[in-house]
């Protein structure tokens, strides 16, 4: 008997929701100065077993969605890391933040291009001890939470024990949106949060995550939010020995900028290949195995030591980058 042919449902989404945005989206102003067409509240599902959810009708940067993920695990909160393993994404925002507080201090001094600010974090440490620092975003948040003062809330291994002791819970969350905190963030969290929900079927245990996302900026961000939710749900399941299931995004603000219009039109304009699959590196897979079931083995041992290179895409097609402004 033939086997069922699985069909790339994410991508035909996401171009849905593309041309969604320009068929209906309205005209806003926003905080960068650049422009966006809008639309509030949509969503994107996507089941693990179809294939790891990397889109294909542009080629996306892996190498650089793993290491924000894995920033954001160990509670990092600095761009020295970033910078260390050559991903960039989070670079325009600490310049940004070092300029408006160089030309307040010292406005008539001459000012240092993002190229010099960037190679001065990678190379002075105590430069970037202080300037690479971006305040408490989403690992603080994530591993760090600070309740009463002194208190602080490991919501990822909290999240981990519950789902090992009770897989039924209503209280599987995590949270980034610290009220008492968004003003010392030099950017207030997109994703703000995320939920799991389990089931029991035919003797295994499945892991479902559903994310939440206040604003979406849909060509350059959401595709790197929907392949980083759907490692950090391969992530956790392999920890907790459950199946990964089904990945939810929830989308609020979701626009379009005005410089990304054509970049937009482009992609919607190709056909999609098949997913690719998720493959882990032979000592993640060794120490996980043997970790099942010992959170503290995991957090103490494993996610120090995490790196890309123990999270391989495989059987991976697509088509060419499309390149498009970040603002910031």
């Amino acid at each position: 008997m033939k086997e069922k042919e699985i069909i790339n449902i994410l991508d035909k989404q996401y171009q849905q929701l593309l041309q969604d945005i320009l068929d209906n989206g309205v005209k806003k102003e926003d905080r960068t100065g650049t422009g966006t067409l809008s639309v509030f509240g949509r969503q994107i599902r996507h089941k693990m077993s179809e294939g790891f959810p990397l889109l294909t009708t542009k080629k996306m940067a892996w190498n650089s969605i793993v290491t924000e993920l894995l920033w954001f695990l160990k509670g990092d909160t600095n761009i020295k890391y970033m910078v260390d393993n050559d991903c960039h994404i989070w670079d325009g925002d600490a310049w940004t933040n070092y300029i408006n507080e160089f030309r307040r201090t010292c406005p008539k001094c001459p000012e240092m291009t993002k190229e010099e600010f960037i190679n001065k974090i990678k190379t002075d440490d105590e430069f970037a001890k202080k300037w690479g620092e971006l305040g408490p975003i989403y690992g603080e948040q994530w591993r760090m939470w600070e309740g009463r003062p002194g208190v602080f809330y490991d919501q990822i291994k909290n999240l981990i024990d519950k789902l090992k002791t009770n897989p039924d819970s209503r209280r599987l969350m995590v949270n980034a949106w610290n009220v008492g905190e968004l003003d010392q963030m030099v950017l207030p969290p997109c994703h703000y949060g995320f939920q799991c929900w389990t089931k029991e079927q035919d003797g295994k245990r499945y892991l479902s995550l559903m994310w939440n996302q206040r604003s979406v900026d849909t060509f350059l961000g959401l595709p790197f939010n929907i392949a980083s939710y759907g490692l950090l749900l391969e992530i956790i399941a392999r920890e907790v020995n459950m199946v990964p299931d089904e990945l939810i995004g929830n989308l609020g603000d979701t626009h379009l900028y005005l410089n990304h219009i054509e970049q937009a039109k482009e992609q919607i304009s190709r056909e999609s290949f098949d997913l690719p699959e998720l493959k882990f590196s032979n000592w993640y897979e060794l120490v996980t195995t043997h970790s099942a079931g010992n959170t503290r083995m995991f957090f103490h041992n494993l996610l120090d030591q995490l790196k890309v290179s123990d999270f391989k895409i495989e059987n991976y097609q697509s088509h060419p980058a499309i390149k498009a402004p970040l603002s910031n």
